[in-house]
């Protein structure tokens, strides 16, 4: 793996390429993104594709990727001219693209905006929260997140966003009757460190999660879209914008292993099943629906 970083305007942005260039097997590269994650989190389903040249990056402001901005916020249609920045500097032509979360979401603006960076784009519960039948209900929920990370910090906040990524169903009255979840019985800590700079908890991202596809600019793209879901998000709010985004752009989900994080191996927390992700990925990137 070779780690290299491409100094833009905005951002020094960080990125590893895993393999030749040009690639040894003469497909495109495989680039891995996610939101708010890192490269980082890739490093188990990357591993499980040894035979292509994988490419992973950090968001701008995120892990390595120093900002120069002056912006703390996390926008998708500026993170996919960043993406775009570094696909063209790979000089290897268009890429495949697996996208998970927020990720999907700057993978979708990277589309509209640079429809020949994609030859074949796998976006894995995006979580387009306004798609929702319950949208203004998911945005109010998305607020309350916020406001207790802002009164109680990092894990009285975690201890919501599990909560409300949990919930089965539409946000009804009955999730707002909810008490505040104690963080401890998540074995999230009690303590307030101070800080309320979290992308995932704070307003920081919210950019990402209103975000609504330009569907007649992705229907006239040469990529092929397609929208995943983990099997056992039916239900919780990621699967279900998953599926809303999926309708948007007139295709049934593609079902996946595991859950949101589902390539995940232990090291962050709840495992996947990333043996069983990488075949489905390989899979669907090879033609499969």
């Amino acid at each position: 793996m070779k780690t290299h970083t491409l100094e833009t305007p905005g951002a020094d942005l960080a990125h590893d390429v895993r393999g030749p260039l040009p690639t040894a097997d003469g497909r495109p590269p495989l680039f891995m993104i996610g939101q708010p994650m890192d490269a980082s989190g890739f490093a188990a389903l990357a591993a499980r594709f040894p035979e292509r040249t994988v490419v992973t990056y950090d968001p701008r402001g995120l892990g390595r990727s120093v900002r120069k901005d002056g912006r703390v916020d996390h926008d998708p249609e500026v993170q996919a001219g960043d993406v775009h920045a570094v696909v063209e500097a790979l000089g290897a032509g268009p890429v495949e693209m697996f996208a998970s979360s927020g990720g999907a979401v700057t993978a979708l603006a990277l589309v509209v905006a640079h429809p020949e960076d994609v030859t074949t784009l796998v976006a894995h519960e995006p979580p387009l929260i306004t798609l929702l039948p319950d949208g203004e209900a998911a945005l109010r929920a998305r607020a309350a997140l916020r406001d207790v990370y802002e009164k109680r910090g990092w894990g009285a906040g975690m201890a919501a966003f599990v909560a409300m990524t949990s919930w089965e169903g539409e946000f009804t009255d009955a999730y707002f009757a909810w008490p505040d979840p104690d963080p401890a019985a998540f074995g999230m800590p009690t303590e307030d460190d101070g800080s309320r700079d979290d992308p995932l908890l704070s307003d920081r991202s919210w950019a990402v999660s209103s975000h609504r596809p330009d569907v007649a600019a992705l229907a006239a793209a040469p990529t092929r879209v397609v929208i995943a879901m983990g099997e056992e998000s039916e239900g919780v709010q990621t699967g279900r914008t998953a599926v809303a985004t999926a309708e948007l752009l007139g295709q049934r989900v593609t079902v996946f292993p595991s859950h949101h994080g589902g390539f995940l191996d232990g090291e962050f927390g709840y495992p996947g099943k990333p043996d069983e992700f990488a075949r489905r990925l390989r899979e669907v990137l090879d033609g499969a629906s």
